[in-house]
């Protein structure tokens, strides 16, 4: 089975976090001899991780798609927001309207 990199960025965290198994540390530390570019990335966030957790790096495709859902996500708000508006609304014009005509009989 061929392991890929976006494999190994899935088990970084793990990794850098120290809370992989020792087979997936092994994996890892064979990838990261064979990818300079990756092993680059884990020193950087080794060296810099805090407390918290450390994140994978993203890649553009990774990126656009989070943009995508994001933007999705505040459209329904929007969507939803307007509905509620309109109904509310609505509501009040036709409770106006029926004390009108109940005052007018």
């Amino acid at each position: 089975m061929k392991i890929t990199r976006d494999v190994i960025l899935d088990l970084l965290p793990l990794y850098l976090a120290e809370e992989a198994s020792a087979d997936t540390k092994t994996l890892v530390r064979e990838y990261l001899n064979a990818d300079p570019e990756l092993a680059e990335i884990a020193r950087e966030s080794a060296s810099t991780r805090s407390s918290e957790q450390t994140p994978a790096p993203l890649r553009k495709e990774k990126e656009m798609e989070a943009y995508q859902q994001a933007k999705h996500q505040l459209n329904r708000r929007v969507i939803t927001l307007a509905a509620i508006f309109a109904f509310s609304t609505l509501g009040i014009v036709a409770a106006a309207l029926i004390g009108v005509l109940l005052l007018t009989r």
